[in-house]
């Protein structure tokens, strides 16, 4: 891959090549001054010495800076879009809405919800009961950080610890156990 400075050098070269092929052709065989000149300096950047860097910052303060300085060029479309064509890429099919057939009504709830998803309600539900509890077992406990490594079991009223939950932390809720909040 060519670098900028090698890009612009054959380009050059290419044009006067060009321009001279016109002149010999039109029978204009002298050598002309160029037509077009074009400064660009945020483009090629050169290193000058500190003399000459003065009195071009001298020069630049008295011109206000052109048009072109320090612009890069940028490829732009060579035609433009139809509104046909712009409203087919964005009503592709694709992009439309999916009708969903795996909809059912949550059996503990009733609220609609995905077939094989848990239903965003009874989720909720659950999500304030869990946090209820560990408010509890924080206060009991006095912080997370002092609660033991152990397992917890929750009871609800009218619920009395089994043989198994002997060696278990026990959390009792003073409210009857929710349907959904199995054991």
């Amino acid at each position: 891959m060519m670098n900028l400075a090698a890009l612009v050098h054959s380009l050059r070269c290419s044009l006067l090549h060009i321009e001279s092929r016109l002149l010999q052709a039109a029978g204009l065989d002298r050598q002309l001054a160029p037509a077009l000149a074009v400064n660009c300096p945020g483009l090629l950047p050169q290193l000058l010495p500190p003399v000459e860097q003065e009195l071009e910052e001298q020069q630049s303060l008295e011109q206000p800076p052109g048009i072109l300085d320090s612009i890069l060029w940028m490829a732009v479309p060579k035609k433009r879009r139809t509104i046909e064509i712009n409203r087919t890429r964005r009503r592709a099919d694709a992009k439309l809405l999916k009708v969903k057939n795996n909809i059912e009504p949550c059996p503990e709830c009733g609220h609609l919800k995905q077939k094989h998803i848990l239903c965003g309600f009874c989720y909720a539900k659950v999500c304030r009961e869990t946090s209820l509890i560990r408010q509890q077992i924080k206060g009991m406990e006095g912080g997370p950080l002092r609660a033991p490594a152990m397992e917890t079991v929750v009871l609800y009223d009218g619920e009395t610890p089994s043989q198994q939950d002997k060696d278990k932390r026990i959390v009792e809720r003073a409210r009857k156990r929710p349907a959904w909040f199995s054991q």
